[in-house]
This record gives structure tokens, C-alpha cells and sequence, in this order.
């Protein structure tokens, strides 16, 4: 792997579209042949909808990483970073096993990568390590 590294990932993916009409699918279901209560099934079918927009919307978040610059974008927040102005890379594993990036400046100010822009552990810690920018691993902490 070398740098740099780019990462993007969309709203609109297979996986989505086949949980939303998979899911669609059982509410149906349901319905028809154990007359479930239709407000019950709306109530449910609510669950779906942000899904649905991402499908349609297809929002697209990105994160750059070369020797100079770290740069992502997710909906509306963007941010480009020197990477002489960072410190370190802070990554944290929660205990639902989602993955959070933290950009730590030297002052110590802490900037938090947005989820849908976030790579890879492993594409970051070695993009990392070749742009020459430190970095630390946490395991399972609930706040940082």
C-alpha cells in the first residue's frame, strides 16, 4: 500500500437495496398471511426510509490521504488538513465494533473523521505510517 490513499464510499450499494425490498418483503409477508396489524407494519415500514433516501440520494463520502494533505468530505462536512499540522491519528474500536477516526492537531484539538469517511483500520494505520504521521490504536473505550 502506498500513498496515497483514497477512499470513497457511496450510499446507493447492492447490500441496501436488498435489505430495504428483503424487508419490504417480510412486512408484506406479514400481512398477508398472518394479518399482522397494518399499523403495526406502517410503523415498521418507517424503520426503512432513511435507507430508501440514501438510495435515492446516493450521498458520497470520501477521505485523501498523500505526504502534504488529509482531506474528506461526508454531506456537508468537509475538511482539509497539512499533515504537518496533525499529531496524530487517534482509532477507535466501540463496542458495537464500528471503527472512529480522530485527527488530533498539536494543540491538542481533536477533529472526529466522519463514519461513512472513515477507511479501513488497516488501509489507515499503513497510509499513516508512510505519510510519516503517528499513530494510536484503542481497543473497545466508550469515550474519546
Amino acid at each position: 500500500m502506498t500513498l496515497p490513499l483514497f477512499f470513497e464510499n457511496r450510499g446507493r450499494c447492492p447490500a441496501t437495496v436488498f435489505v430495504v425490498l428483503l424487508s419490504w418483503a417480510t412486512l408484506l409477508a406479514a400481512y398477508i398471511l398472518i394479518d399482522a396489524a397494518l399499523l403495526v407494519l406502517m410503523v415498521l415500514w418507517l424503520f426503512t426510509l432513511p435507507a430508501v433516501y440514501d438510495l435515492i440520494t446516493n450521498p458520497v463520502a470520501s477521505f485523501h490521504l498523500d505526504d502534504k494533505t488529509l482531506v474528506w468530505r461526508a454531506g456537508r462536512q468537509r475538511a482539509q488538513i497539512a499533515v504537518s499540522e496533525i499529531d496524530h491519528l487517534r482509532l477507535d474500536t466501540r463496542l458495537d465494533m464500528s471503527v472512529r477516526l480522530t485527527v488530533v492537531r498539536p494543540s491538542g484539538r481533536k477533529i472526529r473523521v466522519p463514519y461513512p469517511a472513515t477507511p479501513s483500520a488497516a488501509a489507515i494505520e499503513k497510509a499513516a505510517d508512510r505519510a510519516g504521521i503517528a499513530f494510536q490504536r484503542h481497543h473497545f473505550s466508550l469515550m474519546g
